[in-house]
């Protein structure tokens, strides 16, 4: 059975002019002129029976059919990308330059990275913490994670679509000492009437957790702040107060049975970590594989995590 597709130069170009809304970029990117471009498109518009761009004084815009093409017609082509590279390899050594939070970096990604390099030994990692990520031109940058709901003002222009990569709750940790000191079964007020332990940003989400269990409580004083969930950790883990934190990252010291959980509550967030390609990174094929392979990894959430 054949394929009823029309020529891929077309959609290559269609492609092109769509993320640059210019045929002129579009043919500096491809090697063409833009007359060239041009002609292709109108090839494909007629071939489809309908427009895809609407022509305007300066650059060009996509038609409402335009739009609705146009991400099947990425897909494509980045799933392309990404076969021929995971089967063939890479031509040469590469670097992907991931810019990320520290203790995203250290909790939950690094763990997973040696499956990543087995898969892909010719892609060089650069990880940068957003502790260096200020000092860091943006313009090399492959990919972005942060932490949100999702939307941000500083986003380059056509930067990809941020991409959750998370459903993520909050549950209370603690060490085993501290977890003693509170009785055989501790609840969520006696939690709360001991030393806590708060991350910045995150304060009032103690009130949110008190407020869904229907705890009619104060949340007690702060043994600590901490502006990175990671140093809030490893304060709980030393043995004194409790810290309501992302599970993903509160896993690895359950699993080594730093901390417990002394009670069951958990809150569900209504942010989450998200993937962001960078706009000239956005088609590499590193950064394919690399966010093809955690997405793959995380959804649904690992059990690992």
């Amino acid at each position: 059975m054949g394929y009823s597709l029309p020529p891929v130069a077309w959609l290559r170009a269609f492609e092109a002019a769509a993320r640059h809304s210019s045929f002129a970029a579009a043919a500096g990117e491809l090697n063409m002129t833009a007359a060239s471009v041009s002609h292709q498109i109108r090839s494909l518009e007629k071939r489809l029976g309908f427009g895809l761009f609407e022509r305007l004084p300066r650059g060009v815009r996509l038609s409402d059919m335009g739009a609705a093409y146009l991400p099947a017609v990425r897909r494509a082509f980045e799933d392309l990308s990404v076969a021929t590279t995971g089967i063939f390899g890479s031509l040469g050594e590469r670097t992907l330059r991931i810019r990320l939070p520290i203790s995203y970096a250290t909790l939950v990604l690094t763990p997973l990275l040696p499956d990543f390099r087995r898969r892909y030994p010719a892609i060089d990692l650069q990880l940068c913490t957003t502790i260096w990520g200020d000092g860091l031109n943006r313009d090399a940058l492959d990919i972005d994670i942060r932490y949100g709901d999702g939307h941000w003002s500083d986003l380059p222009a056509q930067s990809g679509q941020p991409e959750k990569i998370s459903v993520e709750k909050s549950i209370i940790v603690c060490s085993p000492r501290h977890a003693e000191s509170l009785g055989a079964d501790p609840s969520l007020r006696a939690l709360c009437a001991g030393e806590i332990i708060q991350i910045m940003g995150c304060e009032s989400l103690w009130n949110d957790l008190l407020k869904q269990e229907r705890v009619d409580a104060p949340v007690g004083p702060s043994a600590i702040k901490s502006d990175t969930s990671l140093v809030a950790l490893d304060y709980a883990a030393a043995g004194t107060g409790a810290v309501l934190v992302l599970d993903a990252f509160a896993a690895p010291y359950l699993r080594a049975g730093r901390l417990v959980r002394p009670v069951g509550a958990e809150l569900e967030s209504r942010q989450g970590h998200f993937l962001i390609r960078r706009p000239d990174s956005q088609h590499k094929p590193e950064v394919l594989l690399f966010c093809d392979w955690l997405t793959e990894t995380l959804s649904p959430v690992s059990p690992r995590l």
